[in-house]
């Protein structure tokens, strides 16, 4: 049998916009909340925001979620700022404006909203509506990650992987993918198991790589499902299974991964 070799590219910094989290669902009235907002209760403003964004319990408008996230933000309500920010990111309700974006998410940072600091981060190593900035990207990914932000940790990760503000350092990188990975970051782990699969930064160990590619998989990230499909084609720390390659290389295609799309098709013409 004739081993496939995968090259998964590891996901760039860039590729990652961190939302906010959702408020628990038990939120006042819809007329309490306004009245709370007009008194200048800012974190009332900013629930009212998520509620117009999302459509729940009001029709979904965009420009009065700008409106509400805004009240909120001049407030001094954090995650005001971070959502207003992912609204100008994407241009959602707003014309897109990155200068805009890291100006807010860099108020959602210095109030201690740690998403705010992570997209900052990407804004810096992108050269998105500030000069692009590697020590400043590794900087604020840092102070994320030390906030518990596990997608900061990724990022973080991966500036020690490429070098980019940072000396390169590949040892440093699987650590950092490994607490993105243990804090629900489905991208450390497809990092971390193609790290085990390289020896780069680790001892090569095939049965770890299965491991994490797996927890990846599990996780709804195609890329883990990919590399799963690989190992289980090549046999390599896992006992080699057409059937097994075929179905996780199915798994990517239905996540939408071009790749697994085509490796599958592949793989089940070779079959027969």
């Amino acid at each position: 049998m004739t081993r496939r070799y995968v090259l998964l590219a590891l996901l760039l910094i860039g590729g990652v916009l961190v939302t906010d989290t959702v408020w628990a669902e038990s939120f006042p009235a819809i007329q309490e909340l306004k009245t709370l907002c007009d008194k200048g209760d800012a974190e009332g403003c900013a629930i009212l925001g998520w509620m117009y964004e999302e459509g729940r319990g009001v029709t979904q408008d965009f420009p009065k979620a700008v409106d509400f996230y805004r009240e909120a933000c001049d407030g001094g309500e954090a995650k005001g700022c971070l959502n207003l920010g992912l609204m100008y990111d994407i241009g959602q309700g707003v014309i897109q404006d990155f200068s805009q974006a890291a100006d807010l998410f860099r108020k959602g940072c210095d109030g201690g909203e740690t998403k705010g600091c992570v997209n900052l981060g990407r804004l810096y190593e992108e050269g998105r509506g500030v000069t692009q900035n590697f020590s400043q990207a590794v900087d604020l990914s840092h102070k994320a990650c030390d906030g518990g932000e596990a997608t900061g940790c990724f990022n973080f990760g991966m500036m020690y992987y490429k070098g980019q503000g940072v000396t390169q350092d590949f040892s440093q990188a699987a650590d950092l993918f490994r607490k993105g990975c243990d804090g629900g970051e489905t991208k450390g782990c497809v990092n971390l198991g193609r790290l085990y699969g390289t020896g780069q930064g680790v001892k090569q160990n095939f049965p770890k790589a299965v491991d994490f590619y797996r927890k990846a998989c599990n996780g709804g990230d195609a890329l883990g499902c990919l590399g799963l499909g690989v190992l289980y084609e090549n046999g390599q720390g896992v006992k080699q299974s057409d059937s097994d390659a075929l179905t996780y290389y199915g798994k990517a295609c239905d996540l939408k991964l071009e790749d697994g799309c085509k490796y599958y098709a592949q793989f089940k013409q070779k079959r027969r």
